[in-house]
Order: structure tokens, then sequence, then C-alpha cells
């Protein structure tokens, strides 16, 4: 990050279902885990054979909770989230030059299923987020990734368990919001969310994602403002339409919306929803430096 932009991977989803995949079960890409890890592992080589240096972990959507309402035991789910640091890792190994794993910590809101993690406000208490959160991301932690992808947080309130979870664990940390203009999904402003994180000495980079990237800049704005360097991967620009379940709408974002990101700041850039290899390859085509 120091030395200029690192490429983050793109939707995970949008490449699995491009292969095939049915993701309508409320486990989504995690469910790929149990019943089809080759296609995580493929998945991951494609955003890594386009150009991304960073690839985001399966894990989202894998909690305990939720995966002890298929049957799981706390065990199987912890093996779960290692397997998916591994797929990960078995996919870096295979492709030349620097690249890293990052795990992905969903919001509480994806558990629900529901759309949670676009609202927040969950009704819980901070403590109950906090015993929420904890259990993964020590599982996470001790399967040695490079980076923790804390993604799509809606609410300070969860942004603030979370914190309470990494502060001292000594794993680097990205914190990324769900937001709309210069708040949170909830509300609250982002930079007084980014500034909270700004205290732990864990957190890397703070942000968005999952987000429509006219919201980019001004979260990019915000980051700086608190002392981070930003993170952003928002969604292709498609609108999702929950009643049909289906996208409508073209992209509005392209290399060209990435380079003024970059020239406001940022420093982890990539693609969500909608957003797949070849997209990213384009990413990395137009965020590459010029030789002299």
């Amino acid at each position: 990050m120091a030395d200029g932009v690192v490429l983050l991977d793109g939707g995970l989803s949008t490449a699995l279902e491009a292969a095939g995949h049915d993701l309508s079960d409320e486990l989504w890409t995690a469910r790929l885990l149990l019943e089809a890890p080759d296609a995580v592992r493929a998945a991951h080589t494609a955003f890594l054979d386009a150009g991304a240096q960073v690839v985001i972990t399966a894990g989202y959507q894998v909690s305990f909770e939720g995966f002890a309402r298929r049957g799981l035991t706390h065990v199987e789910t912890a093996g779960l989230l290692r397997r998916s640091v591994r797929l990960a890792r078995e996919a870096v190994a295979g492709v030349d030059g620097p690249r890293w794993v990052a795990a992905s910590v969903g919001p509480y809101g994806a558990v629900l299923a529901d759309g949670s993690e676009y609202r927040g406000r969950y009704g819980l208490s901070t403590r109950r987020l906090v015993e929420f959160h904890r259990p993964r991301i020590e599982v996470l932690t001790e399967a040695g990734v490079d980076v923790l992808a804390v993604e799509t947080i809606p609410d300070r309130q969860e942004v603030e368990a979370v914190l309470e979870v990494v502060a001292g664990s000594g794993v680097p940390v990205w914190l990324s919001c769900s937001a709309r203009g210069t708040s949170t999904c909830a509300g609250q402003p982002l930079e007084a969310v980014f500034a909270d994180a700004a205290s732990v000495p864990e957190v890397i980079a703070v942000g968005v994602n999952c987000c429509d990237p006219g919201d980019v800049e001004a979260a990019v704005v915000a980051a700086r403002a608190a002392g981070k360097s930003a993170v952003v991967y928002p969604n292709s620009g498609e609108r999702w339409d929950a009643r049909a379940r289906s996208w409508s709408g073209g992209p509005t974002a392209g290399a060209g919306s990435a380079r003024r990101w970059v020239e406001a700041g940022a420093r982890l850039v990539g693609g969500c929803c909608r957003t797949g290899p070849a997209d990213i390859a384009a990413l990395a085509d137009h965020l590459r430096p010029t030789p002299h």
C-alpha cells in the first residue's frame, strides 16, 4: 500500500454464478464450501489470473449460528472457516508474484439472510455482537490469514464490537462499511465511524463495499480525514430487485471511476457484486503504472 494501489478481487458470488452454481440458498457462497470446494478455489484462481493481488475468502456467510441450523457442530463450522482460508491459499500458491489472502468477516446481518446488512440496527447489545464475532475471528486468525476483511458492516455499534475483538490481536484488519452517501446504512456519519477505527493499530484501512459506485469518493475522503488508508470495492452500479430476485440496469462503475478513487486516496481497490474477473482485468490494466 505504501508503494501504490493494491488490487482486490471482485464478487465471488458473481464468478460462481457465472460458472453455473445456484446461490439462492440462504448460506449463499458458503454452501459451496460444503458442496463444491473446488469451485471456490477455481473462482479465486480466475480473479488472480485477472490480476487481483488479494483474494477474499468464501467465509462471509459462515457463522456458528447459521450452520448450526443446518445441523453442523461448532467443530465442523470451524473447519469450514479454515477450509475457506485453505482454498484461497491453494489458489494463491498456484500463481506468480506477491498475492495475499483476506479472510471475509461478514456482518451479523448476513446470518439473518434478510438484507439486514443494509439496514443495521439489529436490536442487539454490543456485548452480544462481540460474542457473535469473536469465535469466527479467532478461528480465522489461527488459520494464518494475511488480513481480516471485516466487510459490509452497516452500523457503528457493530463496528465498535468488531474493534473490541480485533484490538490487540496483531492481525491486520480492513474495515469496510455498507453505506449510502456519507453515512453507514444505519445512518451514522462515516467519518465518525472511521475515527472510531483510527485508534486501533490493527486497522490498516477503512472504507466501503457493496455500495453504489457513486458513494465511493465521499468514503475515501472520510477515510483520509480519519488518518487511514481507504479500501473501496463497490458493486457494478446495477440495481438488485429483491422482489424479482434479479439485477437490473447497467454498470455505472469502470476503470475510469477507479482512477478517480485512487486520485482521491484509495489504496485498496476492487469490486463487489456483479464484478467478475473480466472487470478486475480491466482495472488491472488501467491502474498498472505506466512504464517511463
